[in-house]
């Protein structure tokens, strides 16, 4: 069984022409340089139904709207509680 967190990034079309496209490789690359592969499970889904207030990121239980390509390190450092 996989213990490890979920991070789910929308790959619908609305989210992923707006940002989470780019997103997805800041993403990647974050797990990366943090040595977080392990404790993080990072993969896509086909929509959170919430397309008018996409992009959208879910971190564990918690679900973040209008995500931003600028915005996600600090987004991610802050749900993953990571300095």
């Amino acid at each position: 069984m996989d213990d490890r967190q979920e991070i789910v990034i929308c790959l619908g079309s609305s989210c992923f022409s707006r940002g989470n496209r780019i997103c997805m490789g800041i993403i990647d690359q974050f797990l990366k340089e943090n040595k977080l592969e392990d404790k993080f499970f990072f993969h896509g889904s086909r929509c959170f139904d919430k397309c008018e207030k996409g992009p959208i990121l879910k971190v564990g239980d918690q679900i973040f709207e209008g995500v931003k390509p600028d915005d996600i390190v600090k987004l991610l450092k802050q749900s993953l509680q990571i300095k």
